[in-house]
């Protein structure tokens, strides 16, 4: 029980202090001559003691902002106007409706592909199941440019509010 303790306790002395603090290890022995170890200075008086291990905690603190505080930007922080935040904007809105009409021209290009491919019946196709397995690639081309056009024209939407 007693070689517990004085595990305990070196334990309990090799756990980091606050920050910047020095800690310092002492084995002491009593007048039985047992050792004990500690981090606490008033404990070695009038015992024989000697430093076993000194160490110095570098970490920084964990300091918690205040609730409700704000951290003010860096002195030297870029701050954007008003012309240039409408300038950012209209370039955004321009590159939009590039990638809108691409991909529109994209989708109807798709769209006139299938209506080519579901015109032509081909003679190894003579149940329906065969017909729907060769226009899925098809289908789903004009799907998947549905779907582009659907979220640029969100993306225009939510750019003009």
């Amino acid at each position: 029980m007693l070689r517990f303790a004085q595990y305990a306790v070196l334990a309990l002395a090799l756990t980091p202090g606050a920050p910047g603090r020095a800690s310092e290890i002492y084995k002491c022995f009593d007048a039985s001559g047992r050792a004990l170890y500690t981090s606490e200075k008033r404990d070695t008086v009038g015992k024989k003691c000697q430093v076993v291990s000194r160490e110095v905690n570098v970490a920084p603190s964990l300091a918690t902002p205040k609730p409700g505080a704000k951290s003010a930007p860096p002195p030297a922080y870029p701050r954007e106007d008003f012309a240039a935040r409408a300038a950012a904007k209209e370039r955004q809105r321009q590159i939009l409706e590039r990638e809108l009409a691409a991909e529109q021209a994209l989708l109807d290009k798709a769209q006139k592909t299938l209506a080519e491919q579901e015109s032509v019946r081909q003679g190894d196709e003579k149940n329906y199941a065969r017909v729907i397995e060769r226009l899925k690639p098809y289908r789903d081309d004009v799907e998947v440019h549905e779907k582009n056009v659907a979220a640029l024209k969100r993306e225009l939407d939510n750019l003009n509010r």
